[in-house]
């Protein structure tokens, strides 16, 4: 498994998101030939079907990689910790996180109202749309790019609920504007395996991320 730098002109996020993170890509073989147990999750890592993709596990979350999309992780500069798996391609990228959720609870109707609010406060909007997974949220916000020209960035951000965690899926570039043609990245989604640990968490704290073995990436500002 080879790391690999982020280009720094990638176009998937043009955010200025104030997280000081690294991204570095984990190339790998592509995916076993699909099957219909692989497109009905995401799973929990205990439920997780005899499919034959292979994932890389990434700790809280095992992903499987694809010929045409880049596996990378983010990693913060400062404490060198794990924070969101990307796959990532020309025009688009996957960004991933999981957090703790109640056994019972529905976390994802929780904080919608949440991450709408955070886009009212930066000037932008966030409409609810039903999609593949459920109930969605479609953001835009201006945003300052690191060359100081401003622009409007999609984002389309979706929850899904798993016995005591919440996966949290965000879509940047073609996959946020143009939904109806991001099958293919929705099924990146439906091949997640969940890790959510029998040990006692806050509702809402992220599940914690690791690098694969072996892995050294370098840190990078997030653009």
């Amino acid at each position: 498994m080879r790391l690999r730098r982020k280009p720094a002109d990638t176009d998937v996020d043009d955010a200025t998101t104030g997280e000081t993170t690294a991204a570095a890509g984990v190339t790998a073989g592509g995916p076993a030939e699909e099957t219909d147990a692989a497109l009905a999750g995401p799973y929990d890592v205990d439920e997780l079907p005899d499919d034959d993709v292979p994932r890389v596990d990434l700790g809280a979350l095992l992903v499987a990689p694809t010929a045409d999309k880049e596996l990378r992780v983010q990693v913060d500069e400062k404490s060198g910790a794990v924070r969101a798996v990307l796959l990532a391609a020309d025009g688009g990228a996957l960004e991933l996180r999981a957090f703790a959720a109640p056994r019972n609870g529905d976390l994802w109707s929780e904080i919608r109202p949440q991450i709408a609010a955070d886009a009212a406060r930066r000037g932008g909007t966030a409409t609810e749309r039903e999609g593949r997974f459920g109930t969605e949220l479609v953001c835009e916000v201006m945003v300052t790019r690191t060359d100081g020209a401003t622009g409007t960035q999609t984002s389309r951000v979706i929850g899904i609920n798993g016995p005591r965690w919440l996966l949290r899926a965000t879509f940047l570039g073609d996959p946020a504007r143009k939904p109806e043609a991001a099958e293919e990245w929705e099924e990146a989604i439906a091949r997640v395996a969940v890790r959510r640990g029998a040990h006692a968490m806050p509702v809402g704290e992220q599940l914690p991320l690791t690098l694969p073995e072996g892995a050294q990436p370098k840190a990078v500002p997030a653009s």
